[in-house]
């Protein structure tokens, strides 16, 4: 492996590791903020923090399997496999984020205003767009369409804050009850769009990512 690719993959690796743990404190406080403040936003909030945990780890190990120097096709079987859970990872937070909003539209349910699910949101949606821009930047630069999705998924996390900060603000300032769960449908056609283009890339379909441009 050349140098140049193995600076970029350690940088990989530290990228990743800092996503980890950030997901951590993220899914911990945002759920068990969400629940106590009956919020769909901020509970999807946190359910997506554990499948971007999820994601970041895949990636974490595929990016250590190149780094220890395997074979191209050890890396190449790798990259497939981190593809494929993170699609999978990317499904399964469309289909959350339909349920809970189908659940909340027929229930009613208004979110209570949380000044620590806030302060989380507000902090995300200023590290989450950095940490996906150098997901994206390092992946393309190391050949990496699974790392590139996984900051697809980083990015979903920030646009999730940002509808949490604009939800709760809304909600409060004028009781729109609905806004919560119309704002975490809003994300479903990313969502789902960006899964399916990394399965597809797993199973080695061609395919073209406009939105992570």
């Amino acid at each position: 492996m050349e140098a140049v690719q193995v600076v970029e993959v350690q940088k990989g690796i530290r990228i990743e590791w800092v996503s980890i743990l950030w997901m951590v404190v993220e899914a911990g406080v945002a759920i068990q903020s969400g629940i106590l403040a009956h919020s769909l936003a901020l509970t999807a909030f946190g359910a997506d923090s554990v499948i971007e945990l999820v994601s970041s780890a895949v990636l974490l190990w595929r990016l250590y399997v190149e780094a220890q120097g395997s074979s191209l096709a050890r890396v190449k079987r790798a990259e497939k496999q981190a593809s494929w859970w993170v699609g999978v990872a990317l499904i399964a937070l469309a289909v959350y984020i339909v349920a809970m909003a189908g659940y909340d539209l027929y229930t009613r349910s208004a979110a209570e205003t949380s000044a620590v699910g806030l302060a989380l949101a507000a902090a995300s949606s200023v590290l989450m767009p950095y940490l996906s821009r150098a997901k994206k930047s390092v992946g393309r630069r190391i050949g990496s369409k699974a790392l590139q999705a996984d900051g697809s998924c980083s990015m979903v996390c920030a646009y999730m804050a940002w509808i949490l900060l604009v939800g709760l603000g809304l909600n409060a300032w004028l009781g729109l009850w609905w806004l919560n769960a119309l704002g975490g449908l809003a994300l479903v056609y990313f969502v789902v769009k960006e899964g399916i283009e990394a399965i597809q890339e797993a199973r080695g379909v061609e395919g073209t990512c406009g939105c992570c441009d």
